[in-house]
């Protein structure tokens, strides 16, 4: 069953896609001002939430994967939290991976790598497939290429194992598995933090608990 639109998912689809566009009929004017480079090199404070909405002008595949991503694990989220703590969520998520992700970038350049630019919604995307996990963790989904149902708890393990097992061999250069994971922590941070939990404490005023769906 196909989740129902909800506006917040919808406009961020739209904003994701437009930029695309501009993009194509820009050239990297746009990635030089909202990619998010390193310290340094080139970074500004708003590149840690622009380069969330740029996506690789070369591959359509970069942006499919990541809005149909959205809109999967984004839709849900949305229609159980409501769309101010959704898009609070989202965008933490985002700049969440871009600060790890600077970190990353300072490390690189400082042993003597290339400063090189940030863009897409991938840490957007799986700190949502952490939320996701988090609040539908028994629900089951065939995710390509395996050939069977998989419960949301296990896939959101096994797409963090993967990218911390990339990040730290290289097996797949040029894409930012730091930046997922910082997704997936400030995902973690900011649901921990709104329901009172450590490292957070409990019992604290402020918003009311979230409904957990088992």
């Amino acid at each position: 069953m196909f989740p129902r639109l909800p506006p917040i998912t919808r406009n961020l689809l739209i904003a994701n896609v437009v930029v695309y566009l501009l993009q194509l009929t820009l050239g990297h004017v746009l990635e030089l001002w909202l990619a998010l480079w390193p310290v340094g090199h080139g970074f500004m404070p708003w590149q840690l939430l622009t380069y969330g909405f740029l996506h690789d002008p070369s591959s359509i595949a970069h942006l499919a994967f990541n809005m149909l991503a959205l809109w999967m694990f984004g839709s849900p989220l949305e229609q159980t939290w409501g769309p101010k703590r959704f898009l609070t969520y989202y965008l933490v998520c985002i700049i969440g991976a871009g600060v790890l992700q600077l970190g990353v970038g300072w490390w690189m350049v400082s042993s003597g790598g290339m400063p090189y630019p940030t863009l897409g919604a991938s840490g957007g995307v799986f700190g949502l497939l952490l939320g996701y996990g988090m609040l539908f963790p028994n629900n089951r989904m065939i995710i390509f290429p395996l050939p069977m149902e998989i419960r949301a708890r296990t896939l959101v393990i096994i797409y963090a194992v993967l990218a911390l097992l990339m990040g730290f061999t290289g097996l797949q250069p040029g894409v930012a598995h730091f930046a997922h994971l910082g997704g997936m922590v400030f995902g973690w941070l900011m649901i921990r933090y709104w329901r009172g939990q450590p490292p957070f404490g409990r019992g604290r005023k402020g918003p009311p608990r979230m409904r957990i769906v088992k």
